[in-house]
């Protein structure tokens, strides 16, 4: 009991209202940070980013990398280790089921290659989206309609002698 009236007593001197304040100004001032243009243009880059990987992988694992395995051979970098041990192993499996110190130095060949891989499939991509977008612009840009008037800075048609504005004779 007299715990609970402790309690009671700390409940009875927290002013309630200041703290809704506070957690209304907290939650308020969380909402517009999160509601930035920023912040939901890197959340929507974020979702798109993480679903253009598995067209990206997809790609390079079943599409360039065939290719390449057959170009050369079969060749498999992920079989390449050094047993620290001395101790020679028919596979990088067994070494690992015998527990030994291994340097696997074709795994990370493999993930250098892979990031060639999937760096030059997502510079290729992006290339030719952002030709074509340049494209876009430039004939949007080369079409020019509107001209400034230099006196009253209002927008007028770019064939005006005379701004109907201010009424300025231009050039």
């Amino acid at each position: 009991m007299g715990k609970l009236k402790n309690v009671k007593d700390m409940a009875q001197s927290i002013d309630l209202e200041k703290v809704k304040g506070k957690s209304k100004g907290f939650f308020t001032e969380f909402k517009d940070f999160a509601m930035k243009g920023n912040v939901l243009d890197l959340a929507i880059g974020m979702i798109i980013g993480s679903a253009f990987t598995s067209i990206v992988n997809s790609l390079v694992n079943d599409m360039l990398m065939p290719v390449i395995s057959w170009a050369t051979g079969g060749l498999d970098f992920s079989e390449w280790f050094v047993a620290l041990n001395g101790e020679k192993y028919e596979s990088l499996a067994k070494a690992q089921e015998a527990g030994a110190a291994i340097f696997a130095y074709g795994n990370f060949i493999t993930a250098v290659v892979n990031f060639i891989l999937v760096a030059l499939a997502i510079f290729i991509i992006f290339k030719k989206i952002l030709t074509s977008h340049k494209k876009e612009e430039a004939q949007e840009a080369a079409e020019p309609t509107e001209k400034e008037c230099p006196f009253c800075k209002s927008t007028i048609s770019i064939g005006a002698t005379r701004c109907p504005h201010c009424t300025s004779e231009l050039e």
